[in-house]
Parts: C-alpha cells; sequence; structure tokens
C-alpha cells in the first residue's frame, strides 16, 4: 500500500487532517505542508481521498476508477427518506415469482457499503435461491425447535428448569404450531420467500454482528425501494444460536459465522398506509 500528497496541487485546507482517523496526516498550523507519519497505521477507509478537494492525495488501494464524484443535487429529500423508511414492513403476502437477479445485486451492493468497525470490510454474502436448499433451511429450523420442544417437556428438564424459564415454555406450543404448519407446506419460517440473503463474518471477527446489522438495514432499504418485500429471519437466526453448532452453515457451503439473514420475495400487494408507531421516547441532555 502507498499513500502519497502532490504538494503542486494541495491547496493545504487540511481536511485529510481532520477526517483521518488513524491520524496520519499532520499539519503543524494552518496554511502549512500537509506531511504523513505511521502510514502503516492506515485502516484503508479511503476518507482521505474522497474529501481532497483537489485530487491531491493519491492511494494506492483507491485509483482513480474506484473514485467517484458525488452529484448532490440527485440525493433523495430528508421527506423522500423518511418515507421510504416508514413505508417499510414484513410484507409476508409474497407471490411465487422469483426476485430478479438483477435486484438481488443491488441489495448486495447496497449491504456491502454499509460501515464496519475499523473498516475491516469483513463480511461476506450469500443469496440462496434454489429450492431445495431453502427448503433445508427451514426444516433445519423445524428440527432444531422440535428437538428443543421435546428436551423442554421432558419431565425431569421440566420439573427443573420450568420454575425457573417460565418465558421459555411460553414457546413450547409455538413451537408445535409451526411443525404442523411446516409439515402442511405452509412454510411458517421462510414465508414462500423465493431467495435468502445470509450475512457472514469470519468467526474471529469481534464486531461481527453490529457489522451485519448495519448491512441488513441498507440491504432492507435498498429492497424497500425496489418493491422487494424483506422479512428479517427470527426463526432461523434462533435455531442456529440454539443448536450452537455450524450445521446450517456447513449446509450452504458458508466458511464463517452466520451473523444477519433476510427473506426477499416479490409482494402480491403493496401496502397504501402507515400507521404511527408508539409515541417516541427520546431525551436531549444539552
Amino acid at each position: 500500500m502507498t499513500l502519497n500528497i502532490d504538494q503542486e496541487s494541495c491547496i493545504k485546507c487540511g481536511k485529510c487532517v481532520r477526517v483521518c482517523p488513524s491520524d496520519i496526516f499532520t499539519q503543524e498550523r494552518a496554511g502549512e505542508t500537509i506531511g504523513l507519519v505511521r502510514v502503516e497505521s492506515c485502516i484503508v477507509c479511503g476518507h482521505c481521498v474522497d474529501v481532497c478537494p483537489t485530487g491531491s492525495v493519491s492511494h494506492s488501494e483507491f485509483p482513480p476508477e474506484k473514485t467517484h464524484t458525488i452529484d448532490y443535487s440527485q440525493m433523495p429529500t430528508p421527506e423522500q427518506v423518511m418515507l421510504l423508511i416508514k413505508s417499510r414492513r414484513s410484507n409476508r403476502t409474497l407471490t411465487s415469482r422469483p426476485v430478479p437477479k438483477e435486484m438481488l445485486d443491488k441489495i448486495v451492493e447496497a449491504a456491502h457499503s454499509a460501515p464496519t468497525a475499523t473498516n475491516s470490510q469483513s463480511l461476506s454474502f450469500t443469496v440462496v435461491t434454489d429450492p431445495r436448499k431453502l427448503r433445508q433451511v427451514s426444516d433445519y429450523t423445524i428440527g432444531v425447535f422440535d428437538s428443543l420442544a421435546k428436551l423442554l417437556l421432558n419431565p425431569v428438564v421440566k420439573c427443573v428448569v420450568k420454575p425457573f424459564m417460565k418465558d421459555v415454555y411460553k414457546y413450547v406450543p409455538v413451537f408445535n404450531r409451526l411443525k404442523e404448519e411446516h409439515k402442511a407446506g405452509k412454510d411458517p419460517i421462510l414465508r414462500k420467500a423465493t431467495a435468502l440473503l445470509l450475512i457472514h463474518t469470519p468467526k474471529s471477527n469481534r464486531f461481527g454482528s453490529e457489522d451485519a446489522n448495519l448491512a441488513y438495514q441498507n440491504a432492507s432499504l435498498m429492497a424497500q425501494s425496489l418493491g422487494v418485500s424483506q422479512i428479517y429471519m427470527g426463526f432461523v437466526l434462533t435455531a442456529i444460536r440454539q443448536e450452537g453448532k455450524d450445521t446450517l452453515a456447513k449446509t450452504l457451503g458458508i466458511d464463517g459465522k452466520i451473523q444477519a439473514i433476510m427473506a426477499l420475495g416479490i409482494p402480491a400487494f403493496k401496502y397504501p398506509k402507515y400507521t404511527d408507531r408508539k409515541e417516541i421516547v427520546k431525551n436531549y441532555i444539552e
């Protein structure tokens, strides 16, 4: 990796100094020459290249073809962004029509563009559209829940555990209902989604869950803008955590830890309205 400053075109504005999270850029006083220190500590975030008004910062990881000018006149208004956010719902009325690949690619690109802790960019994405694999995900989830229900109903376990975990036992009827619906072909897990987006990270990533959920939010809003329904797969994630193994990851050929899962499908219809949420609980400390 190389990082340089073209001192002839540099206007010494100091913006690179102010934005660098690793304090690599130096400037003794306003208007003086910009210097570089500890270049090896660069986290390759690109802030310096993107903020420079004269293109004087050159970074080997961000050649000209990877650097793009932002046309702020094309940005959506705050009102448009708010409408997109408020119109987003987990619309489970899905059709059998597949989500076009170009839409899936845009959703993944949006997820990939999310920030990550220390700019690790260690998220990976797996998109599943094979009906057999989708069925395996549902089968796996139901199987884990069924095993858990049987364990909880074991007389010895129930006698010891139930007094301390009453809330857990409330889910036993839910697990049984899901099992029966699954047998009947109602697909209570994936809701007949035609695609799954799995976001995963290396197991060593300490901030994998946080990074994945930031990416998920990006993907969700992009899907909404494309008219694609998206549903958070809480049941599947719960099954993965409950089992405590890599069974599903291995089944899908994923090397790493699954952190977030989104079901995707083409909705049968759109919601013409949105309703307000509960009153906001907020505090300003000034």
